[in-house]
């Protein structure tokens, strides 16, 4: 294939974001116009890019290769196989609908256009390369505008939301760039080739200290507990869109690491760290789900139902069976799409309300129907109902684990009880009850709400009727990776 869909998709929004560079600061309009338009053309490329992928091949594909610095055998290497598809596609579209959900931003609104833009070059950057220098170019790219954007146009503690965020994210891709190196330097001939690093026989003791080096890293940006701190103060205090972004994508970039990287390039110290994986996976499982449940903000309720939830995907990949691993991955792509619908229903409230206090609520279900339909919509799908995505990716990781660590498999449903109870209770105190009278004049979610919603009602609900309308495109490569890993009964 001639033309490189890939690089179109990485640097289109860059385009976009030198388009909104040289438009007048005063014409809003249009700045919101280009900027929808580069995320629409995007996601426009990545439906055909799913349309054109071949799901039984669980090889790279649509490959670009150029010598970027041959000197130190660097390459400009783009790809897509089985587990990145998935995650190119949600990149698209959560930076598509985000970016419609960012039209109520007023402040400085060509700067924030601009710096949005360049997070999704990272995003998308991070899902596509397979040279290891490549891939952390566009991880450490993510880490500015994201700074950015939560520390000028976020809540009232943003500048200590957005250090936080940077700091732990900077310490982590330290010891990343560490284990970087390391295997450049240990791998005959040199190379940051991802696909030809998976061919070099390391010994186990440099297996096990690379991992737990790329493990920080990528613990962080999950966040894994100890490493979850700052992750809902970024949450609460980042706007809306950001914070959709931040659940929907940023976090999904820790967990594809482990795929892309850590697994199928360190296996042995994959398999000597899976316990402890499980007991981490357990603990954020829980721990996130009774905190979650403590919450009286809304958004910070999220927040720590993403820290629970991502444990899941914890756990499919410590028990490195296929169907865990399966349920894992397929938990990422449903994760950002339910998350990233909570926090928009959020967004939604917060912006007639202008608080996010869940006791202050109640009865909303009587003026804004339409919008308490869509929140038990997602809030069910978050707990895990049957017929809606989020609970095939849970059974799955669930069963494929339990072979392998059955106390802790049990154990870890406890978190689902937990999301039902925080979820439900939620439901109860914002649009059950009798209507606070401060709240009569409150209108109905807007049309253009609806549109940055609607989508997401549509695959949660065909996931969760179908979901091998995407299992099909995962299976062959998770296979490829689980028989690569060995059997570990």
């Amino acid at each position: 294939m001639n033309f490189p869909i890939l690089t179109w998709m990485i640097f289109l929004p860059i385009l976009g974001m030198l388009a909104i560079m040289l438009t007048p600061k005063d014409n809003k309009n249009l700045i919101r116009q280009i900027a929808t338009g580069a995320s629409g053309i995007v996601l426009i490329l990545s439906v055909w890019l799913v349309l054109q992928f071949v799901p039984s091949n669980p090889s790279i594909q649509f490959t670009e290769k150029i010598a970027w610095i041959p000197q130190l055998n660097v390459y400009y290497f783009l790809g897509v196989d089985g587990i990145s598809i998935s995650m190119v596609l949600l990149t698209a579209l959560i930076s598509f609908l985000a970016c419609v959900a960012s039209f109520g931003i007023e402040e400085r609104v060509k700067e924030y256009f601009a710096l949005y833009l360049l997070l999704e070059t990272g995003m998308m950057g991070t899902f596509l390369a397979l040279d290891l220098f490549l891939f952390y170019v566009f991880w450490e790219i993510v880490l500015v505008p994201m700074y950015f954007l939560i520390g000028i146009w976020g809540g009232p503690r943003k500048e200590y939301a957005a250090i936080k965020f940077f700091l732990y994210t900077l310490f982590g891709s330290l010891f990343m760039l560490l284990g970087i190196l390391a295997l450049y330097f240990a791998s005959e001939p040199r190379t940051f080739d991802m696909i030809a690093l998976r061919n070099n026989s390391f010994g186990l003791g440099f297996q096990q200290v690379i991992f737990m080096a790329l493990f920080l890293g990528f613990a962080i940006k999950v966040p894994i507990f100890p490493f979850h701190t700052w992750l809902p103060d970024a949450h609460v205090e980042a706007p809306t869109p950001i914070s959709v972004i931040l659940a929907g994508v940023l976090l999904k970039m820790g967990t594809y690491g482990f795929f892309r990287i850590s697994y199928p390039i360190v296996p042995l110290g994959a398999k000597w760290f899976a316990p402890a994986m499980g007991i981490l996976a357990l603990i954020g499982i829980v721990y996130g789900g009774f905190v979650a449940f403590a919450q009286t903000d809304f958004k910070k309720m999220v927040a720590y139902s993403s820290v629970s939830h991502m444990g899941f995907i914890l756990l499919g990949l410590a028990a490195m069976t296929p169907t865990a691993m399966n349920g894992a991955l397929l938990q990422m792509f449903n994760h950002g799409t339910i998350t990233g619908m909570l926090f928009l229903l959020v967004g939604v409230l917060y912006d007639r309300a202008h608080t996010r206090d869940l006791n202050a609520f109640g009865g909303l279900g009587v003026n804004m129907k339409v919008y308490a339909g869509i929140l038990v919509f997602a809030s069910l799908a978050s707990l895990g109902l049957p017929g809606l995505s989020g609970f095939i990716s849970e059974f799955m990781t669930l069963l494929g684990s339990f072979k392998v660590f059955p106390w802790i498999t049990g154990f870890s449903c406890i978190g689902i009880l937990l999301a039902a109870c925080y979820l439900l209770y939620m439901v109860q105190r914002v649009i059950l009850g009798k209507l606070n009278p401060k709240w009569e004049k409150l209108s109905d979610i807007s049309a253009r709400e609806i549109f940055t919603l609607a989508p997401l009602m549509v695959i949660i609900l065909a996931i969760g009727i179908y979901p091998q309308v995407i299992l099909k495109f995962l299976t062959p490569s998770i296979n490829a990776l689980v028989q690569q890993l060995g059997s570990i009964f």
